[in-house]
């Protein structure tokens, strides 16, 4: 039901960071998640991180722990993807996620009901 804007993509090297952002139009909920997956060409859209707007309470792809970081500007109604240590599996669309009847399955797809149109993160060796 929301309007979701992507930003920050790129092409870097390993070890590398950037950062993700996803603007969402409209007024936030409380039970408002917003999260981010990615998908490599013949792959699955996997799941990386997700939040609730309401607690803050993050959760992480095995993956990317301690390397990726999920956060919020709740007066920009915005997420960020802090990506950190970029390995060459990192390299994948990159897309924002949100779901303002949040349900609890932050990890798969069919939870969420707003897309952003993607970002192509590339990490070379």
């Amino acid at each position: 039901q929301v309007q979701l804007v992507e930003s920050g993509g790129g092409l870097v090297q390993a070890g590398e960071s950037l950062r993700l952002s996803c603007a969402a139009s409209g007024r936030t909920f409380s039970s408002y998640v917003m999260g981010w997956f990615r998908q490599a060409p013949g792959k699955q859209r996997d799941f990386v991180a997700a939040i609730k707007w309401s607690s803050g309470s993050t959760y992480y792809a095995n993956s990317v722990k301690g390397r990726f970081t999920i956060s919020r500007d709740n007066a920009k109604n915005t997420v960020y993807l802090q990506m950190n240590s970029l390995k060459p599996e990192d390299t994948a669309v990159y897309y924002c996620a949100a779901d303002r009847n949040y349900g609890g399955a932050y990890s798969r797809t069919y939870e969420y009901d707003s897309w952003g149109q993607g970002t192509q993160v590339t990490v070379s060796s």
